[in-house]
């Protein structure tokens, strides 16, 4: 069977915390996947023969860079793209898709964005303060509009912001990433007890509410002194959030950036997962969380807020326990009862693994893309979009 070739943009390929970009695209079995963007990021490996980049740190490369993005021109369309015979271009984020427009257009192949979060959240008073991509994405956000053919949200939550800003409801469709639920499958209990640990995952920002999460150990604590909070991620908020956790916690730990095997190992050692998102002022708010759906499948149940698309991740009351946002009282209330109740902690670890690979096993997720794909190349997005998606037949 002949592989049929797509573009993958991303304008810096890619960040580390991007791994759910390469899992999906190199997941695809009828599709195969080349990447563009305007430069390469030390982050995650890709097989150089499928990237091409326009600013390979050089000063030409960033002159290349600039001109792309002013004018859409740059890339080697007619030299390089156009023999591989690309089905379509797919964006991941929305300033990704504004600046993806003109190589869809020369190239004559419909474009699909997926919108992650940030993109669909943030108010536009913020984004056009913010940076040259992002003020250029609310300048031609119609333009996007009209002319991509359909637009993935990675939640029911993200869908409706979309369609709160003017995103046409027929070109949108509902797609949960998903996870790798071998890769992701936790070790027998004989092997790696569970640990009293509290694991955070993620970046050390607002939206992501390691605050509140603080806030909640020093209460376990002061019951369970033996209790620990682990948190893993770095950003601008580490030094203020571990001096708070020095003040106020008996044990703690702030591990920084850590590959997926450390991130894999702590989430088989602990008892608890909690990354408790909360809104800002910007619009920003979590749109769904893959880190969730990773503990998940390792039977760690989840402790968080019911914010954004945080509950259609964790199912409270099945999978894990939702506390109103920013009550931090509620989330050590949560906390302390997967940590005090065995019986209740070992159905929603159970369950959380059955529901993860039920439902968000990356290998059905990305078949269900495919066939997204192939409603886009029927020209028919009504087979897509909308909240379940219709069977359609995908040919070799």
């Amino acid at each position: 069977m002949t592989l049929r070739n797509i573009l993958i943009y991303r304008d810096s390929l890619l960040a580390p915390s991007e791994t759910f970009i390469r899992s999906q695209a190199e997941g695809m079995r009828i599709y195969r996947a080349h990447y563009a963007g305007s430069k390469r990021s030390a982050g995650i490996a890709l097989d150089p023969q499928r990237v091409t980049v326009l600013n390979e740190g050089s000063a030409g490369g960033r002159m290349r860079e600039l001109l792309f993005k002013a004018s859409g021109l740059g890339f080697p369309v007619t030299a390089r793209f156009k023999p591989m015979n690309f089905r379509l271009l797919h964006a991941h984020f929305g300033p990704d898709g504004v600046i993806a427009l003109p190589i869809a257009r020369r190239l004559r192949i419909p474009l699909v964005v997926t919108f992650h979060g940030y993109d669909a959240t943030v108010k536009d008073e913020y984004a056009r303060k913010s940076y040259y991509t992002h003020r250029n994405y609310i300048r031609k956000r119609e333009q996007l509009q009209r002319e991509a053919a359909a637009f993935i949200a990675v939640s029911d939550f993200v869908r409706g912001k979309l369609i709160e800003q003017g995103y046409p409801s027929e070109k949108i469709v509902r797609h949960y990433i998903g996870v790798d639920t071998q890769l992701f499958k936790p070790k027998p209990e004989s092997e790696m007890p569970r640990e009293n640990v509290v694991l955070f995952v993620g970046r050390l920002v607002e939206v992501k509410g390691c605050g509140y999460l603080i806030r909640a150990m020093s209460e376990i604590q002061r019951e369970s002194p033996d209790a620990e909070l682990v948190v893993i991620g770095d950003g601008p908020m580490r030094a203020e959030l571990e001096a708070e956790a020095a003040r106020t916690l008996k044990k703690f730990r702030f591990l920084g950036t850590q590959p997926p095997e450390v991130v894999k190992d702590w989430m088989n050692r602990a008892k608890v997962f909690s990354v408790p998102s909360v809104p800002t002022a910007s619009g920003a708010e979590e749109a769904f969380g893959i880190s969730f759906l990773e503990a998940a499948s390792m039977r760690l149940p989840a402790v968080s807020f019911r914010t954004g698309g945080v509950p259609e991740a964790v199912s409270d009351g099945e999978t894990g326990l939702l506390a109103r946002p920013r009550d931090w009282k509620g989330l050590a209330d949560g906390i302390g009862r997967l940590l005090g109740d065995e019986a209740l902690w070992r159905r929603m670890s159970r369950r959380s693994r059955e529901r993860a690979c039920e439902s968000f096993d990356l290998a059905d997720q990305t078949l269900k893309l495919e066939r997204i794909y192939h409603a886009v190349l029927a020209g028919d997005t009504s087979q897509a979009t909308g909240y379940q998606l219709m069977p359609s037949r995908i040919d070799a």
